[in-house]
């Protein structure tokens, strides 16, 4: 059963769709969550950069890594938009060049400091802290609220 906004999380019986409403559950306050669209996207790209400082195959077995996480939860929507940002950071993280280290670092910084005070606003700590996968739950749930804007089917 692919999600809309007229089949809620909860009745799916679809791994992801579990994950997602388990992650939304301390995601509810409005400026949290646009602190998470913000931050989700710009500590991925940090990642991605300062994993690729320490050796560009080092990033590329992490993201490789992180796209059979996403096939594996059989949401074909989730993992083609996950594939082409994933396309994505790593082009950008090409153009920053010799900078991709302190730039990286410094994105990394700023959106975890952010992220952390989005979740002191809602009064709830980050998923990640009970399960290490909901790192990569998070880039989903800001596409599944941005699907859900668009009425597309995940």
């Amino acid at each position: 059963m692919a999600h809309t906004a007229a089949a809620p999380l909860e009745t799916s019986s679809r791994k992801v769709d579990r994950l997602l409403a388990h992650y939304e559950e301390s995601h509810r306050n409005p400026t949290n969550e646009l602190i998470h669209f913000v931050a989700i996207p710009a500590i991925m790209l940090s990642i991605v950069g300062l994993l690729f400082a320490i050796h560009p195959w080092v990033a590329y077995g992490f993201v490789a890594a992180s796209l059979i996480y996403y096939a594996l939860l059989r949401s074909p929507v989730f993992l083609l938009t996950m594939v082409l940002l994933t396309a994505l950071a790593l082009a950008l993280v090409h153009a920053m060049g010799r900078l991709v280290l302190p730039v990286s670092a410094a994105i990394f910084v700023m959106a975890w400091i952010f992220q952390f005070v989005g979740h002191k606003v809602e009064g709830k700590k980050p998923s990640f802290f009970e399960d290490i996968q909901y790192l990569w739950v998070g880039p989903l749930f800001v596409l599944s609220k941005l699907f859900l804007r668009l009425g597309i089917r995940w």
